[in-house]
């Protein structure tokens, strides 16, 4: 990140840290020295992101006390990738595919998604 903004990169350069799925915040397994871990958490996930036109110091979204629930500001896959490719210049809802006869887009046809603006620089 230094490296990025010294060169006077990091307006041009999105760094994204992330994973498939969260993680609980209690135990899975007997809880010894051996045998503890978290298990898999697949509704709420922590992604981080910097540059890029992305606003600095933002928390978007908030679980519940047991960090189990999404209680606000959830954040669709789709509206995370719809911000992403607003952040490369495209437009989710135009940018389309045809697949056997029919337009597609990255983002799904069910939903429009859309960018999640509370982020955006």
């Amino acid at each position: 990140m230094q490296d990025l903004k010294q060169r006077g990169l990091l307006d041009e350069t999105l760094v994204i840290w992330g994973g498939e799925f969260g993680r609980t915040i209690y135990s899975q397994g007997k809880l010894t020295a051996k045998d503890y871990g978290r298990d898999h958490h697949p509704r709420c996930y922590s992604i981080w992101m910097a540059g890029g036109g992305i606003k600095g110091g933002v928390v978007h979204g908030e679980t519940d006390e047991f960090s189990y629930n999404i209680v606000k500001d959830p954040v669709h896959i789709r509206d995370f990738q719809s911000t992403l490719l607003n952040r490369f210049g495209i437009d989710s809802q135009r940018f389309t595919y045809k697949y056997q006869g029919l337009d597609q887009r990255l983002t799904g046809v069910e939903k429009p998604a859309k960018p999640v603006d509370a982020v955006l620089a």
